[in-house]
């Protein structure tokens, strides 16, 4: 089978240098930065930054997916922009905030995040994350309870809509408290 057909029959849209590496059985770099060269110039492969690489325009991504991604490390999104999404806050702000072991501020293809950095112990609880269109994604709840993390005197636009006893039955399973 030829590396073009494994690649187009992939779910995925965005590749690291080392996905493309396994996908097509290369351990020769040559040979692997040689064959993403090509693909590159005959507009198979976009490049998105330094090692990423998207089989579809840049705009046709989904913000959310090209930010995990890009992190390459264990992240969901969380903070500000689920509790903007849930109607807790009101004004969206312009960044999307994720949560992970990094703490870093970048933007890529006209999109701006936010990653904050969270103790392993803490971020690899997975209560209250779920996965929402293949992205990890905290619940009302574990957003709250996140925010109170990194900010304890966090203020929320509309607090009457929060579960404050859920919230607090949640630091304490997470280890917050």
């Amino acid at each position: 089978m030829y590396k073009i057909d494994v690649l187009l029959k992939q779910n995925r849209k965005l590749f690291h240098t080392s996905d493309l590496s396994i996908l097509w059985g290369t351990d020769n770099l040559n040979t692997l930065y040689t064959t993403i060269k090509r693909y590159i110039e005959r507009g198979i492969l976009i490049p998105v930054h330094k090692g990423l690489y998207s089989v579809i325009p840049l705009d046709q991504l989904d913000p959310i997916v090209l930010g995990v991604i890009t992190l390459h490390t264990y992240a969901y999104v969380s903070c500000e922009t689920v509790l903007t999404n849930s109607g807790i806050n009101f004004q969206s702000g312009e960044a999307t905030t994720l949560v992970s072991s990094v703490s870093k501020r970048f933007s890529l293809a006209g999109h701006t995040y936010i990653v904050r950095k969270m103790t392993d112990r803490f971020l690899y609880n997975d209560a209250g994350v779920q996965r929402l269109d293949g992205v990890l994604t905290a619940s009302l709840l574990r957003a709250v309870t996140d925010m109170l993390y990194f900010h304890p005197t966090a203020y929320f636009d509309n607090p009457k809509s929060i579960d404050w006893k859920a919230v607090h039955a949640l630091q304490k399973e997470v280890g917050f408290k």
